[in-house]
């Protein structure tokens, strides 16, 4: 009997072993039967946003693209004038044009309440077209890329298929580990018409594809409906969510940076400061500023103390600096700020600066560089994810990525129907030792802990795993 200890060793590992990779496979199985259809279509539709200034170059150029000539540019409030002339409403944003080529962008509001896009040539004033806020093609892209317009509980879905692929790529590369030297982990045997080459075709591309598909669904989680809301929260730290390196003593209103216009992820929570109200001390002498010049101000609760027209705002934002094609935001009521905010693609670039409407005072300067290190990396995360950090490389990176991903949930379907019984799902076998199933569940709640959507789905996979597992072919 002593002699047969030592062979039934490894015999014990052996079943060990196999009930572990049979547990993984069958929770593998079952995320890609979560995840699988939506990574094709945020595949899909990714890898047509990253193209978005091309995409909208193409479909929109009559509306964003104007001739060149030697005169200088409109003033920005002429450019409004001939917006609001064709399409009465409140002024609600300005964007620059950011090149010689390039039409101003005019931002209102109907009177029904309906917001617009004005193009403008910014030579002849002429208004070249409108699109409804957001309504270009690669925006309606991007919000099919994440499901926007079927609501939240479609937007929740996304989530949780962003954080079940993350257990499936984890899941996938436990199952591809060679476990032997009888053939290349990363070869593929077999031809198109046997099971063997889909399989082989699914783990050489999972082995190539996975890292993408981690950074992937972990940058675009920020806009998440419910985890990016509580990161975002978490992200913006003290002092009313401004980052580190910027914390300034100024009255703050209840309006978040949002609801001006766009504005860094990471700041979405953070508040606007106020600007001083009429007659106070600080605005003493305020008739002779040189920034009160402007011929057509914007009317302030006091004759007196009138607001800084937009010329001079914009003139006050080119003097500090401001990356081309930023956009200036117009005050909201009467201690309002103006507010110019810069995205290229350029994070060193990045910028939102608030000024006094009064007084042209610099309220707050935000750049990249103040940002604390979790908002700076969220940001350039995002940046990366958009195809925007490094320019062509970047794009033709994640074009390659999404095509694998499509690729590999391809050869997962194939694979699946040349293996699945007839009248059944072809879930795979449970292991030998069930017990192993609970050692996977706890492993994958600890995903489930850090993504709540996905602890929720995990509870409903576990619960009909434990009551159906015998019932799953």
């Amino acid at each position: 009997m002593a002699a047969a200890a030592p062979a039934s060793a490894p015999v014990a590992r052996s079943a060990a072993a196999s009930s572990w990779y049979r547990a993984v496979w069958r929770w593998h199985f079952y995320a890609g039967l979560l995840v699988l259809p939506f990574l094709v279509w945020l595949a899909v539709t990714g890898g047509l946003f990253v193209f978005k200034a091309e995409i909208d170059g193409y479909f929109h150029h009559g509306l964003k693209y104007v001739e060149p000539t030697t005169e200088q540019p409109a003033p920005a409030s002429e450019l409004v004038a001939a917006a609001l002339a064709a399409h009465p409403g409140t002024l609600r944003k300005y964007t620059q044009a950011a090149s010689g080529h390039e039409a101003a962008e005019v931002g209102i509001t109907t009177p029904g309440g309906e917001q617009l896009s004005v193009f403008v040539n910014p030579y002849s004033r002429q208004v070249l077209g409108t699109l409804p806020e957001g309504g270009s093609v690669a925006w309606t892209i991007r919000k099919l890329h994440s499901l926007k317009y079927f609501g939240p509980i479609a937007r929740g879905a996304i989530e949780i298929a962003a954080g079940w692929s993350i257990l499936l790529v984890l899941t996938g590369l436990y199952l591809w580990w060679p476990r032997s030297a009888k053939h290349s982990a990363l070869a593929v045997r077999g031809k198109p018409a046997q099971r063997v080459f889909w399989r082989d075709l699914h783990a050489v591309t999972g082995v190539f594809v996975g890292v993408a598909v981690v950074f992937l669904a972990i940058t675009g989680m920020p806009w998440s409906v419910l985890w990016g809301a509580k990161v975002n929260q978490w992200a913006n730290g003290h002092n009313f969510g401004y980052p580190a390196g910027v914390r300034v003593q100024v009255p703050m209103s209840e309006i978040r940076i949002k609801e001006g216009g766009a504005t860094p992820w990471s700041l979405e929570h953070a508040k606007l400061p106020l600007s001083a109200a009429p007659g106070h001390e600080e605005h003493a002498g305020h008739d002779a500023h040189p920034l009160a010049d402007d011929p057509r101000p914007i009317p302030g609760p006091d004759a007196m103390h009138p607001a800084l027209g937009l010329d001079a705002a914009v003139g006050r934002f080119q003097q500090l600096g401001m990356a081309a094609g930023y956009t200036v935001n117009p005050p909201r009521g009467a201690t309002g700020v103006y507010t110019a905010s810069a995205y290229p693609h350029d994070l060193s670039l990045q910028r939102v600066v608030h000024i006094d409407q009064y007084t042209g005072k610099v309220l707050l300067d935000m750049r990249y560089s103040d940002y604390g290190p979790l908002a700076r990396w969220l940001e350039w995360g995002i940046n990366v994810h958009l195809g925007q950090e490094f320019g062509v490389p970047n794009q033709a990176v994640l074009l390659i990525a999404c095509a694998g991903i499509v690729l590999l949930c391809t050869s997962a379907g194939v694979m699946w129907w040349k293996r699945r019984p007839t009248g059944g799902l072809g879930v795979p076998p449970l292991p030998s030792d069930r017990r192993t199933l609970g050692g996977i569940a706890a492993l994958l709640a600890i995903g489930g802990a850090l993504f709540p959507l996905v602890g929720a789905s995990l509870l409903v996979m576990l619960t009909l795993d434990f009551f159906f597992r015998d019932n799953f072919k």
